[in-house]
């Protein structure tokens, strides 16, 4: 897995992993586009606190093994071996104190299988997710998909039939709010677009079955935009308003959790690249310090 580290400039005793899940690699976290609005590692590290952004197996700048291997289960196994080389030291850093998970979509399920089986982080920062998955949406994106290898942006590379990625010209519909995104954001988001593997869905999704988040024992975030049609149940209903949102999932939640939650309002899916994205940062920061400190 390939992955970078980045350090604020002041001294930190607190890392923020950072894992993108399917269609989208590093870049969703480390976007080079007007960063001072759309790049929250550097907000991060700005605010003082460390990053590591890191790619899954089969995406970005990590090895691609035969997709038909790729599971989230083995992804939330190599997000645990991260949380502890970061806890260790890792690449010359000093060993961090604490490490607080952050997902999207996919890879927030991963943190929610990671942090229960696991039980190594100190919180846990959950976007695009929901125990309200709506599932005709959910479908109809799927429907989107076809071979990467079929696909302009990856002509020529030698990839498996197995792996995935959104046709040319979907994603507007699929992962941002209406009018809410810039084009410029959407021409690199299509150009930055990444593969995955059906096979990582199934032990994925079990994350968002009764159960499995109860045991989480650290402080989580659950942050979704207003319109996002994949985790915002009927009509949007989940995501009217924060507070809509706490009243749904606050029962799959454990009280050690002490859950948090933030709607951004007229966002979809990709809530790092909406307009408007600023606003979600900031209640990031507000929960970080409440939960690890400066």
């Amino acid at each position: 897995m390939a992955a970078t580290l980045c350090l604020p400039d002041r001294p930190t005793d607190t890392v923020m992993v950072l894992m993108a899940g399917s269609n989208y690699n590093h870049t969703y976290w480390d976007f080079p586009y007007e960063p001072q609005t759309y790049n929250f590692r550097r907000a991060m590290n700005a605010a003082g606190y460390a990053t590591l952004v890191a790619d899954r197996l089969g995406n970005g700048a990590s090895s691609r093994p035969p997709s038909l291997s790729l599971t989230a289960t083995a992804t939330a196994d190599a997000l645990h071996g991260i949380v502890g080389a970061l806890r260790g030291g890792v690449a010359g850093a000093a060993p961090f104190g604490k490490v607080v998970t952050a997902g999207h979509s996919l890879s927030s399920g991963t943190s929610v299988m990671e942090a229960t089986a696991y039980r190594d982080v100190d919180g846990v920062l959950l976007t695009g997710y929901s125990h309200a998955l709506n599932i005709p949406e959910v479908l109809g994106v799927i429907g989107t998909y076809h071979p990467a290898a079929d696909d302009p942006v990856f002509a020529g590379r030698d990839l498996d039939s197995g792996y995935l990625v959104t046709r040319p010209g979907t994603r507007e519909q699929n992962f941002f709010g209406a009018g809410n995104v810039d084009p410029r954001v959407l021409a690199l988001d299509e150009a930055s677009k990444e593969t995955f593997s059906l096979t990582e869905y199934p032990d994925g999704l079990t994350s968002t079955l009764p159960g499995m988040s109860a045991r989480i024992d650290v402080p989580v975030l659950l942050v979704n935009g207003s319109l996002d049609r994949l985790s915002c149940g009927p009509a949007y209903s989940v995501c009217r308003d924060s507070a809509a949102l706490y009243a749904a999932e606050a029962p799959y939640f454990s009280p050690a959790a002490r859950l948090r939650t933030y709607v951004l309002p007229d966002s979809g899916h990709s809530v790092n690249l909406a307009r408007n994205t600023a606003g979600y940062r900031e209640a990031v920061l507000d929960w970080m310090k409440a939960t690890v400190g400066e």
